[in-house]
């Protein structure tokens, strides 16, 4: 995530790690019992990549995986610049 958001600041967000712009979530992630999260704050983001998704689960603004099955982080980073796109769209 600091590869491709080297600005991010660490924090929480909705109760879990997050990576912040500016004050904003970027994205967030999390681990429980029987699956981990990773939130990129969008589902349109997700819908947007859904080819490079079709093998987790994901729902609204969430992609769930398992441990032994984690997103490669090609992929971390390639929704993490889109979502950096996203907010500066935003922005203007």
């Amino acid at each position: 995530i600091m590869t491709a958001a080297p600005d991010a600041e660490e924090g929480f967000s909705y109760g879990v790690p997050a990576f912040k712009i500016g004050g904003r979530p970027l994205v967030c992630y999390a681990a429980f019992k029987n699956h981990c999260g990773f939130y990129p704050m969008s589902s349109a983001l997700i819908l947007a990549h859904a080819a490079d998704l079709e093998n987790f689960e994901t729902v609204e603004k969430t992609i769930r995986f398992q441990a032994d099955n984690p997103l490669s982080a090609a992929l971390v980073k390639k929704l993490v610049r889109a979502r950096l796109l996203e907010l500066q769209e935003r922005r203007r």
